[in-house]
């Protein structure tokens, strides 16, 4: 009785843990480019059962069917799904979404860099481009402050038409960062993840001419997690999560039911 226990407490921590994940994807269905998180979960060790004081020879014993009993599951790792979400278009000229498998490359203020799917982007007082956190976009491009419209094409080149000008100036170029496993990025929080020795390293590119997509201005991407997807993984969870209760409480009176037996 006491390995049914742990086995099925093992499936109320498993399920707890899967709930906690759907509730976090859920959270985010409106977070610009969030990208769902899938859990995933392993057998643990089995327990091999005999006969007692069988002894055939080990060829005859390796041709029987054995019996294994199971010690229940866990959480072993958490994947996210980076399908492109729904491309949204906006009234913001930088606003930049991604059509494709690329990042945003930027900066934090102690140096490091990282990576990001959001492309709602601002001005700082500096006129730089900078991410909704004021992580400055690589390669650090600066609008003056008399540009009349800022115009970023899908190949990334960001150009101006000042103010009482026609001709437009060639202000820089935005690189997409590609990663041959995106799956293995480390996320660190506000949207932007980190490069892992599972992602390998970033391949930049000119947008447009290779994987990493092409840059849509004024367009911003959609979270992916699928509403009605997440209602039924939470549904599933919630069954699985009262049948381990049950399964602790019959093994509980299986248990009582020995000990009056005994008394």
């Amino acid at each position: 009785m006491e390995k049914t226990l742990r086995t099925a407490a093992t499936g109320l921590a498993a399920q707890q843990r899967f709930v906690e994940i759907i509730a976090h994807n859920l959270a985010n269905v409106n977070t610009t480019s969030f990208k769902r998180v899938r859990p995933e979960f392993q057998d643990l060790l089995y327990e091999r059962l005999r006969t007692l004081g069988a002894t055939a020879p080990q060829d005859v014993m390796e041709s029987v069917h054995e019996v294994q009993i199971g010690s229940g599951t866990e959480l072993v790792a958490t994947t996210r799904s980076f399908a492109q979400g729904d491309l949204q278009p906006t009234n913001n000229p930088l606003d930049l979404a991604i059509n494709g498998d690329g990042f945003f490359v930027v900066r934090r203020p102690d140096g490091t860099v990282l990576y990001t799917r959001d492309g709602s982007f601002r001005l700082d007082r500096e006129g730089r481009i900078v991410s909704s956190h004021g992580y400055v976009l690589e390669p650090g491009i600066v609008v003056p402050e008399d540009t009349a419209e800022l115009r970023i094409s899908r190949d990334g080149v960001v150009t101006a038409v000042m103010a009482g000008g026609t001709t437009e100036q060639v202000l820089g170029q935005v690189y997409l960062a590609r990663f041959i496993n995106p799956a293995g990025l480390r996320a660190v929080g506000e949207n932007l993840y980190a490069e892992t020795v599972a992602s390998g390293p970033p391949l930049l590119e000119t947008p447009g001419q290779g994987s990493a997509g092409e840059i849509l201005q004024a367009h911003l991407e959609s979270s992916n997690v699928e509403l009605v997807e997440e209602m039924v993984n939470l549904i599933m969870a919630q069954r699985a999560y009262e049948l381990n209760a049950k399964s602790i409480r019959t093994a509980d009176e299986l248990l009582q039911t020995a000990v009056n037996l005994k008394s």
